[in-house]
C-alpha cells in the first residue's frame, strides 16, 4: 500500500473543506433553533475573523482620555499642553432632601444617646462587634459545659 505524503496544499484544502462543512452545519442548527423558538437566531459559532464586541466609552469619557494622554505627552516632550482642549462640565452633585437629612440626624442623635447612657451605667455600648463576641462566648461556654 503506497503512503501518501501530506503537503501544505493538501492540509490547507482539507481545512477549508472542514470549515465549509462547519458553516453549513451551523446554518442548519440555526434554522432548527428558529423553528423551535419561532424566531431567527444567530449561528452557533462565530467566524474566526470577526473580533468580539466590547463596550463603548461615552463621548465625554473619550474626551477626558484624549486630554489626559495629550497632557502626558506634553509633559514627556517638555512642551505646553494643547490649547484646543475642551473641558467637560462635571456632573451635578446629588442633593439630599430635607427629610433625609432629618432622618439621618435623628438616628445619629439616638445612637449617641445610647452610647452616653451606656457610659453612665458603666457598661460597654452595644455594638455589632460586642454581639459577635457574646455569641462566641456562649458557644464556647456550651462546649466546655457539655
Amino acid at each position: 500500500m503506497p503512503t501518501q505524503r501530506l503537503t501544505n496544499e493538501i492540509i490547507t484544502a482539507a481545512i477549508e473543506g472542514f470549515e465549509a462543512q462547519k458553516q453549513r452545519i451551523d446554518e442548519q442548527i440555526a434554522g432548527l433553533r428558529s423553528i423551535l423558538t419561532g424566531g431567527v437566531t444567530e449561528t452557533a459559532a462565530t467566524p474566526e475573523g470577526t473580533p468580539r464586541k466590547r463596550g463603548k466609552f461615552s463621548d465625554a469619557t473619550r474626551l477626558r482620555m484624549r486630554e489626559a494622554q495629550q497632557l502626558r505627552w506634553a509633559r514627556i516632550k517638555g512642551t505646553n499642553a494643547p490649547s484646543t482642549a475642551v473641558t467637560v462640565p462635571a456632573k451635578a452633585k446629588r442633593q439630599m432632601s430635607e427629610a433625609g437629612r432629618k432622618a439621618i440626624g435623628e438616628a445619629t442623635r439616638k445612637r449617641w444617646a445610647a452610647v452616653k447612657a451606656a457610659k453612665e451605667n458603666g457598661a460597654a455600648p452595644a455594638t455589632k462587634k460586642a454581639n459577635r463576641k457574646k455569641a462566641i462566648v456562649k458557644k464556647t461556654a456550651k462546649v466546655t459545659s457539655a
